[in-house]
């Protein structure tokens, strides 16, 4: 046992686990000190569930790839890249959740910390979904592999996965602030937001101190945080949506239904509706108009332009999310 908490034995939890065998896991972990802990009692001192699994997955996984990804976008306060893990906090439906992924070579290591047990199987669903971990790269390889451009690319790093999140109104909100700035203004505004509107954790771990601030609080920030103008009315409009109902962004949503809501959002375009849709399971979606997808076709010796690289991506159907992050890897390349 693990001061504040259990630690369950190591085992393997795939897309099949089945609902009962989950509650029967959770009820071994009971909690060694006080009750679930909701989202109001976040600044009381909890002490919570923790467990340690191994989270299977079909081979390839280009597990550095993610880490990379995913470190270059971490918010201070929520998010930490070390060395060969990535922790990240998680607001889940009964209480507080940190979660600590290490790629393995079969499997993906996850320790997670809960407020209450109640919340281990919508904390794997997120865990899993964050690190693409029910995808199966056999089919996009077998596609993407043979194009004569992206190819080469593909080849030589199958195991290349969309990274997916693990909250759908962050996503959003994280990515109506990375409209039109670069990777790391995004992070930092991102970051001034947690200082100011998140939600300390009662127990932290390592820089994960806080949870991202909820949509009422977002909007509430969205009146004084120092964004131009336009895209704090954006901001504002979409986090009232979220936290008044209107809203609901998460993969149960119908892709297309949920890009027109976004799309009728005041300063919401075409790009932070797609990349939502991407990082929220898509396969299917391309970005003309991204900055590192254009980058990345210069790179390759194609035509950058929006309208020319759309039709270009035509042949890439229906797996052009994956073609989208080839591209966006090769940026990072030093070996061509």
């Amino acid at each position: 046992a693990r001061a504040g908490g259990v630690e369950c034995r190591l085992r393997p939890l795939g897309p099949g686990f089945g609902e009962a065998a989950l509650a029967a896991l959770s009820s071994e972990a009971e909690p060694a000190g006080p009750g679930p802990a909701s989202p109001s009692q976040l600044g009381r001192p909890q002490v919570g569930v923790t467990i340690e699994l191994q989270l299977p997955y079909q081979a390839p996984l280009d597990g550095d790839w993610l880490l990379d990804f995913l470190g270059a976008r971490a918010v201070p306060g929520t998010e930490e890249r070390l060395d060969g893990t990535f922790r990240i906090s998680l607001r889940l439906p009964h209480g507080w959740g940190i979660a600590e992924f290490r790629p393995e070579p079969e499997t993906v290591a996850l320790g997670l910390q809960l407020a209450d047990r109640r919340d281990l199987s919508a904390a794997l669903a997120r865990c899993r979904r964050l690190f693409g971990l029910d995808a199966d790269p056999g089919p996009v390889v077998a596609h993407l592999g043979r194009d004569a451009l992206v190819g080469p690319l593909v080849r030589r790093r199958p195991g290349i996965r969309v990274p997916g999140h693990v909250d759908g109104a962050e996503l959003a909100i994280r990515a109506v602030l990375g409209q039109q700035v670069s990777v790391a203004a995004a992070r930092t505004q991102a970051g001034r937001l947690v200082r100011g509107w998140g939600e300390p954790l009662p127990v932290a771990r390592g820089g994960v101190s806080h949870l991202f601030p909820s949509p009422a609080a977002v909007a509430e920030a969205a009146t004084s945080v120092a964004l131009p103008e336009a895209r704090r009315r954006s901001l504002r409009a979409l986090a009232l949506a979220l936290a008044q109902g209107e809203l609901e962004i998460s993969p149960s949503v119908d892709p297309t239904e949920l890009s027109r809501q976004l799309l009728a959002l005041p300063g919401i375009g075409p790009w932070t509706a797609a990349y939502v849709a991407m990082r929220l399971g898509d396969p299917d979606v391309f970005l003309p108009t991204d900055l590192g997808v254009r980058r990345g076709l210069a790179r390759l010796g194609a035509p950058a332009d929006p309208r020319h690289a759309a039709a270009l991506a035509e042949s890439w159907r229906p797996w052009r999310s994956y073609a989208v992050v080839h591209l966006w890897a090769l940026e990072r390349r030093k070996d061509g």
